[in-house]
C-alpha cells in the first residue's frame, strides 16, 4: 500500500470544510503552490508538521499505521 500524503491533506481540509486559500494563506504559499503539494505523493517533514500543526490533525498516522499493518 503506497500513501499519496497530497491527497491525504486535500481530503482532511475538505473533511474540516476550508479552503484551499484559507489552507495557502495559513501556510504562506500561493493556491498554486498548494495545489502541487496536493498533487505530490511525498512532501517535506517540516513542511507537514506545519500543515499538521494548521489542520488539528496528525497526518503521520498514516505512516505509523502501514508500518503497522506490515
Amino acid at each position: 500500500m503506497q500513501i499519496h500524503i497530497g491527497a491525504a491533506i486535500r481530503n482532511e481540509l475538505r473533511r474540516q470544510g476550508k479552503t484551499n486559500a484559507w489552507l495557502a494563506e495559513q501556510i504562506g504559499i500561493t493556491p498554486r503552490t498548494l495545489q502541487k503539494i496536493f498533487n505530490k505523493q511525498s512532501i517535506d517533514t517540516q513542511q507537514l508538521i506545519t500543515i499538521c500543526a494548521i489542520l488539528h490533525t496528525d497526518l503521520f498516522r498514516l505512516y505509523s499505521d502501514l508500518l503497522a499493518n506490515q
